[in-house]
């Protein structure tokens, strides 16, 4: 009898194929982080922290920053990244079992990872790492199309290998929808304090392999069945390749940003 795959954790199983075909994030996202927090904090904590798609970030502020991330192979990768780098620690850890230090830090960011964390807890946790006053900052991706021709015959080949993802072709739930990071659950939190939610809009273009390969970093392409994500990728890439060999990724940053209350 075979163990039930965690959807939270087969990014792993494609760890390197992430860390090279995940698009990063601009400076723009820590600059408004910066001017939100009122400076540069002393002290970083990143929940989710994958390879480092969002530590490249981060570490450009310079702080000691502390990498929590739970999946041992994303987390290879990571270590690997930056190793040597003396304000840069891996802990190998679930978000909800790792413990922040004593008084807590005056940043926690979480880059496409937030919605990984227990919902009933997460809130809770986040304001617990920060010290008072402390800025919580979780951004990320959603993945759309520049050409809306290109999307539609997508949605058609989904329909018909892989419904069960044709409204949302792999990708998680947050990064679907305009309250990406939740910040419903903030807002209502006696815990936080001036909520806000930003966008950053930009298209990066992917030729049909690499796109191919973005696809399969997609946790819900991941939980198809081999033989059945074969065939979904190879349809997904003739239909590229007629349209001309690229596919232009509109991505839309979400950056939601509060603070912790007293």
């Amino acid at each position: 009898m075979t163990t039930p795959r965690d959807q939270r954790r087969v990014f792993g199983e494609v760890a390197e194929a992430y860390d090279d075909v995940r698009p990063g994030y601009p400076a723009e996202v820590l600059e408004r982080i910066t001017a939100y927090a009122g400076g540069v904090p002393s002290g970083v904590v990143e929940s989710g922290a994958g390879t480092g798609k969002g530590t490249a970030l981060l570490r450009t502020l310079e702080r000691p920053l502390t990498c929590v991330e739970p999946d041992p192979a994303m987390a290879g990768v990571l270590a690997r990244r930056f190793a040597g780098d003396d304000l840069v620690s891996v802990v190998v850890s679930r978000f909800e079992d790792w413990s922040p230090p004593p008084g807590g830090v005056e940043l926690l960011a979480s880059a496409q990872a937030w919605h990984w964390v227990d919902r009933t807890v997460r809130t809770r946790l986040a304001a617990a790492a920060l010290a008072p006053g402390g800025v919580f900052a979780a951004f990320g991706h959603e993945f759309g199309f520049a050409d809306d021709g290109l999307k539609a015959a997508m949605d058609v080949v989904y329909q018909r290998l892989a419904p069960e993802i044709a409204d949302k072709p792999g990708l998680p739930a947050s990064a679907q929808h305009p309250d990406s990071f939740h910040t419903s659950e903030l807002r209502v939190s006696p815990l936080f304090t001036d909520v806000e939610q930003q966008l950053i809009v930009s298209v990066v273009p992917y030729e049909t392999a690499r796109y191919l390969t973005l696809l399969t970093t997609f946790s819900g392409h991941r939980m198809l069945p081999e033989q059945r994500r074969h065939r979904l990728h190879q349809a997904l890439g003739e239909l590229v390749d007629e349209r001309g060999g690229v596919v232009e990724q509109k991505l839309t940053t979400a950056l939601c940003l509060a603070r912790r209350a007293g």
